[in-house]
């Protein structure tokens, strides 16, 4: 083994670097190593070789304590996948290497995380996409979110508010496959079976359950035992799969196999979706095939909004992320200086932006059934958020009511994301869904598929929330609409090139983590790894309280909020309260520092490729890949 020491200036500390792999950006900025401080490690800078090491807490970035290995980062200067399985992630580089599109490895990503993430997404779900075209300059969003079945109404609910959330009649139709198959012929470039085929193998073959699953399948073990489906798929035998065990779902395998050689006509007008059909209905759910055949997937020009030096490429609603996320960072914005968001004061700042966007995107909805316009030019614009700034005060926080608060709230959960970027510069933003985990704990038995329910995600007039008001009339449901959403695949861009791809799963965590993490990177300077791990906090209106993180994640490694931060915080009147869980994000970056031409012919096209890092969460058990 090959060592090296390096001194951090200043600190008096000796540090060693296992086999001479250690970043450019450590002889760049020796303010990033590692360092313990009485019995504490402080997070940094992640460095490639086999070593643990954490950085120095610099005093500007509020990431905290927290030790970690470097397998959760990759770097390339041709293509990364960032996904919440590493499996998944080289099953997307295999697609790269065989000359595939960006939208190419996304197929084959999604599907492989539907398999051997079935808690938190497949194709009994949907989601949604961003994809930048680096030929054309321009991004598309691809929204494959789930609709509400024909047959249902508001007040569907009403008499047994339970199965809003518990079983088939908590369906939506299903856009999973619709979506991956619209943006694949748009851009793929290899033949759609290719990229169905690993998917099946992991299902029909089997595939290990990792920690993560395990401990899902553990979490939801009544649920499971209950299902028919679901206790033959993840409790074999009577006996619950764990961590280490092989799972297999063959009728998935099945259902798949007839989506790579039908295509989306088998599960949307064929055998595989009247079955499914047949076995929704049998569980008391109203999906019919006339929904399955009647499904559609919009795709409109991504949302832009330039902010902080930066041009963010997003959804649009129902999805409320990059809206919110535009909201958040202009009112950071206003305080005209990047210290604004330094430190503990920058974090009491961040939580009160988020506190009056959980507000106003309660205003949100379907866009093709409600009128937002002006709220979504509000949020996206740069003088709305000067007033609201002008409402946050750096020594209190405030009574729910304070903010506008006139709704009650959101409350969606789970998914998976992944990013890519491909070899020329093209990137995939996605995030997928079943809703809970499981969905709403059904599993059809013909098919292999779980069902989702996000029905969950819309609002009954009638509905009773912990808020004790009213619910939202723009996210009420009627039939074919889609329901508002907390997820926010992003792109960002850095003077017309790209500089990151950006997302999380975790439901109405989803859009603070997004937003510490863009924050850490790109505003504070965080390296990549440090951005992704740093505690995070998410606060909510009622009740009043700012949950942070305080937890051993999977691979044994511990986040945890300083005790400066919380401090901090308590004596601006938060009332905070440790969590042990979080949004989970996936972070790919581009530097473009002695970056090359890729040889666009004209110039307001040119693309340059820098190197590229990829980060998965620790949080969750992913890996990223890279060629």
């Amino acid at each position: 083994m090959i060592g090296c020491l390096v001194r951090l200036p200043g600190l008096g500390t000796v540090i060693p670097i296992h086999n001479g792999n250690y970043s450019k950006n450590l002889l760049k900025d020796w303010a990033f190593g590692a360092f313990a401080w009485s019995g504490k490690w402080y997070s940094g800078l992640a460095l490639q070789g086999d070593l643990k090491f954490l950085g120095v807490r610099n005093d500007g970035k509020y990431n905290e304590r927290i030790q970690f290995t470097n397998s959760d980062i990759v770097e390339s200067q041709k293509a990364v996948v960032a996904a919440a399985d590493g499996r998944c992630s080289e099953i997307g580089i295999s697609v790269l290497k065989l000359g595939g599109h960006a939208v190419d490895a996304t197929v084959a990503t999604a599907l492989c995380l539907g398999v051997v993430n079935p808690m938190s997404s497949g194709i009994g779900g949907g989601g949604f996409m961003v994809v930048l075209s680096s030929s054309t300059s321009t991004a598309q969003a691809f929204d494959l979110r789930e609709t509400a079945p024909a047959a249902a109404s508001q007040n569907m609910y009403d008499n047994n508010a339970k199965t809003k959330y518990e079983g088939a009649l908590s369906m939506g139709v299903p856009g999973e496959i619709a979506g991956l198959h619209v943006a694949w012929l748009k851009y793929g470039r290899l033949p759609w079976k290719t990229l169905v085929e690993p998917a099946i193998k992991f299902s029909k073959q089997g595939f290990e359950v990792f920690p993560y699953l395990g401990s899902a399948i553990a979490k939801n073990a009544e649920k499971i035992m209950t299902d028919p489906g679901l206790r033959h798929v993840y409790a074999p035998k009577g006996k619950l799969l764990k961590a280490g065990d092989i799972c297999y779902n063959v009728e998935l395998g099945n259902s798949l196999e007839a989506v790579a050689e039908q295509g989306p006509k088998a599960f949307y007008n064929g055998k595989v979706g009247e079955r499914l059909v047949e076995d929704v209905r049998k569980a008391g759910g109203i999906l019919t095939m006339e929904d399955l055949r009647n499904y559609t997937v919009d795709v409109t020009d991504a949302v832009a909004v330039n902010v902080m030096g930066y041009r963010i490429l997003g959804m649009p609603p129902p999805s409320s992320g990059t809206v919110g996320l535009s909201l958040i960072l202009n009112i950071l914005e206003s305080y005209r200086s990047p210290d604004a968001v330094k430190g503990p004061l920058g974090l009491h700042r961040l939580i009160e932006a988020l506190k009056h966007m959980f507000a106003i995107r309660m205003y949100l909805g379907d866009p093709n059934f409600e009128n937002i316009n002006a709220v979504v030019s509000d949020m996206l614009s740069p003088d709305f958020p000067k007033s609201i700034q002008e409402k946050i005060f750096d020594n209190t926080t405030f009574p729910p009511e304070y903010y506008m608060y006139r709704w009650n709230q959101l409350r969606d959960h789970g998914t998976s994301h992944f990013g890519i970027v491909d070899s020329d510069r093209n990137a995939v933003s996605m995030t997928t869904t079943v809703n809970y985990p499981f969905g709403g704990g059904v599993l059809s038995p013909s098919t292999g598929i779980v069902l989702n329910n996000e029905m969950d995600d819309f609002l009954t007039p009638t509905e009773i929330s912990p808020d004790e008001l009213p619910p939202a009339p723009t996210n009420f449901i009627r039939p074919n609409k889609r329901p508002l959403s907390s997820m926010t695949p992003i792109i960002v861009l850095k003077d017309n090139q790209l500089a990151g791809v950006i997302g999380g799963s975790g439901g109405l965590n989803i859009i603070p983590a997004v937003v510490q993490v863009f924050i850490n990177h790109f505003i504070l300077g965080m390296e990549p790894s440090a951005a992704v791990r740093s505690a995070r906090v998410y606060p909510k209106l009622i009740p009043n309280v700012v949950s942070y993180e305080n937890w051993t994640v999977i691979d044994g490694e511990h986040i945890e909020l300083s005790e400066e931060n919380a401090q901090f915080l308590k004596e601006r009147g938060h009332q905070l309260q440790g969590k042990a869980g979080g949004a989970i994000c996936q972070l790919i970056v581009q530097n473009l520092t002695n970056s090359v031409d890729l040889g666009r012919k004209i110039i307001k096209n040119q693309v340059f490729r820098g190197i590229l890092t990829a980060v998965s969460d620790p949080r969750k058990d992913g890996k990223p890949a890279a060629i």
